[in-house]
């Protein structure tokens, strides 16, 4: 008689295993650098239709940890897996973790090119991965557009005539371009104000749950990160002391920093 077939999951879109990542300092002598021991023994998950939420303080290995995952820094030692497979930075392989796994980074207005236009920079990454034609590449920038809330004007402008929070929505709007599986975002509401924080940050809600997009909120700020994260990751001096469910972790942190960092974040936002 034969067995019922079961279900096979699939892999993570990301997976870290005992990655480390060590920078040389130059601090140190000639024959004898000074190291950083940014990442320590990480062991991380990140799925399509999950929001994980990493937070700590500043220096504590967050954005070394992002670029891990988005291929730009190669782990000193470890593993990082792309559905499944070893990333190995070269190739199909590298251009397929492009289209899969986007980032929006902390300051847009460092990560917009001042020269181009909106529809410009929108443009730009679907014309690198030989994605459709000019019509149909005009066609998903205007509705990338509609997807974060900007008025088609703002397709001929530069990132110096809108506001802060305008060229952070067009940051995300070039991160979705590519349609992919998870969004790295590094602190993508900390140099907007308050207001606009609370606009991004649900922004970013409505588009999980329209896109089914897993989620990767870096912050050091532990409120903020609960208001968008299913799990959640706490870092200190390079390592991932604890993570549990959001909720279980403000009802009953397991560590005596997590609990510090609960009771000095007073703010919602």
């Amino acid at each position: 008689m034969s067995q019922p077939k079961t279900r096979t999951q699939k892999p993570p879109t990301l997976e870290l295993k005992n990655v480390n990542v060590v920078h040389k300092t130059r601090t140190g002598k000639l024959f004898r650098p000074d190291t950083v021991h940014a990442n320590k023994d990480i062991n991380f998950v990140a799925r399509r239709g999950e929001v994980v939420g990493i937070v700590g303080e500043s220096g504590c290995g967050k954005s070394t940890l992002a670029r891990v995952m988005v291929g730009l820094q190669k782990p000193t030692s470890g593993e990082v897996l792309f559905r499944g497979a070893p990333l190995n930075h070269r190739g199909a392989q590298r251009k397929e973790l492009g289209r899969a796994v986007s980032m929006v980074f902390q300051d847009p207005a460092t990560a917009l090119n001042p020269r181009m236009s909106v529809k410009e920079q929108l443009l730009d990454p679907l014309k690198v991965h030989g994605i459709g034609n000019e019509a149909s590449r005009l066609k998903r920038v205007r509705t990338l557009l509609d997807l974060v809330g900007l008025p088609q004007s703002a397709l001929d402008v530069l990132p110096r005539q809108i506001s802060g929070g305008q060229r952070q929505r067009v940051a995300i709007a070039r991160a979705l371009a590519l349609e992919p599986d998870l969004i790295i975002a590094d602190e993508p509401t900390s140099a907007l104000d308050v207001s606009v924080r609370a606009q991004v940050l649900n922004l970013l809600t409505d588009l999980r749950k329209e896109l089914g997009l897993g989620l990767v909120f870096i912050s050091h700020d532990i409120n903020t990160v609960r208001y968008v994260s299913d799990r959640m990751c706490v870092m200190l001096a390079g390592e991932i002391i604890e993570e549990q469910p959001t909720e279980d972790l403000f009802a009953k942190p397991e560590q005596e920093y997590t609990a510090t960092l609960l009771a000095a974040t007073p703010s919602l936002l």
